[in-house]
């Protein structure tokens, strides 16, 4: 447990060294308003925050940096949870007055808009495909060997593909098919489709249908899963403006992760729902042992849609970014709650 004195002054550290990125002494401590002890005194405290595991001292430097314990106690016990800036609140005001139709750009709006306040890169998987389900099937002919199938998601997330029909399918057919189709298939996940495709549905258009084993086959291309999840990135070489990122062989190893996306997934599913903050070696995998990783769900009804994560230096605006997480979450929740209902 450490005394309120103790507690002063790492927090007046974490929070020099979130500003300046360079390691903080006792005389610049000892010339803030806020705290009314002598350099000696400070620099006695240090010593004791450092031998018990808050503090670090680089070699080259007589100042202190936090460790991942002293960043774990500050985001636990003294953070603050900052207002949001004017300018911030208008970005997010005119988000959610855009008019967004479908759930990818939902998400693509929220890694920028996110990645832009933040000036970290921003991390959105978007609903997961389970959840995800059918809410409409079309096909509308081209010519005589061609149409267009459109896939609606309950999501809003619309997909076409044109695909190769029979040449001599009577258009009633076809017109039975989009129906067959509909009639199975509107509410079942993607991940259940081509499985459906296969059974009952197949065994409806072998009925009611010519030329059925050819459609199948240009249905199966177009009734795909997809990936389990859709994973949205911006403000990837925000890394670089960073000053503890200069070594080039460090931000490449990030970078590098960013584009496993199982990787980036399996990173995420493990993560509870709420907003979590992951310090530095918390993280799962090393290429981010000197980062903090931050998320927040978005939910319906209690269900969880998806994350948005923020990625950025240990040495992160912790207040800010939580700050802005729970804001854009809540408001991702009603807005997103009303797509699903």
């Amino acid at each position: 447990m450490l005394t309120d004195r103790q507690r002063m002054i790492l927090n007046a550290i974490i929070d020099d060294y979130i500003r300046s990125a360079e390691p903080v002494g006792s005389r610049s401590i000892s010339k803030r308003g806020d705290v009314a002890f002598s350099p000696a005194t400070i620099r006695n405290e240090m010593a004791d925050l450092e031998e018990l595991g808050f503090l670090e001292q680089p070699h080259t430097s007589a100042g202190r940096v936090p460790s991942t314990k002293g960043y774990r106690y500050y985001v636990d016990h003294l953070v603050k949870l900052n207002a949001i800036e004017e300018h911030d609140l208008q970005s997010l005001r005119s988000f959610f007055t855009e008019q967004m139709t479908q759930m990818e750009q939902v998400v693509q709006h929220t890694a920028m808009i996110m990645s832009n306040l933040t000036n970290y890169t921003s991390i959105v998987l978007g609903p997961e495909m389970f959840n995800t389900s059918l809410k409409h099937f079309g096909l509308i002919p081209l010519d005589q060997t061609s149409a267009v199938a459109i896939i609606v998601t309950n999501t809003g997330h619309v997909e076409n593909k044109t695909i190769t029909i029979p040449p001599d399918l009577d258009m009633g057919d076809l017109e039975k098919v989009v129906n067959i189709l509909n009639h199975k298939l509107t509410g079942v996940p993607l991940t259940r489709l081509k499985s459906r495709l296969y059974s009952e549905v197949g065994q409806e258009l072998e009925r009611y249908v010519d030329h059925c084993e050819e459609l199948m086959k240009a249905l199966d291309g177009v009734l795909q899963s997809g990936d389990e999840h859709r994973v949205f990135m911006s403000g990837a070489t925000n890394m670089l403006t960073q000053p503890e990122f200069k070594d080039v062989d460090k931000v490449k190893t990030i970078l590098d992760l960013l584009e496993e996306t199982p990787t980036i997934m399996r990173m995420f599913s493990s993560l509870p729902s709420g907003i979590q903050v992951r310090i530095g070696t918390e993280n799962d995998h090393e290429a981010i042992s000197n980062c903090s990783l931050i998320t927040a769900t978005y939910e319906s009804d209690g269900h969880p849609l998806g994350t948005i994560g923020i990625l950025g230096p240990t040495r992160m605006e912790y207040g800010k970014v939580i700050s802005l997480l729970d804001a854009l979450s809540k408001k991702m929740n009603v807005l997103l709650g009303k797509w699903y209902k």
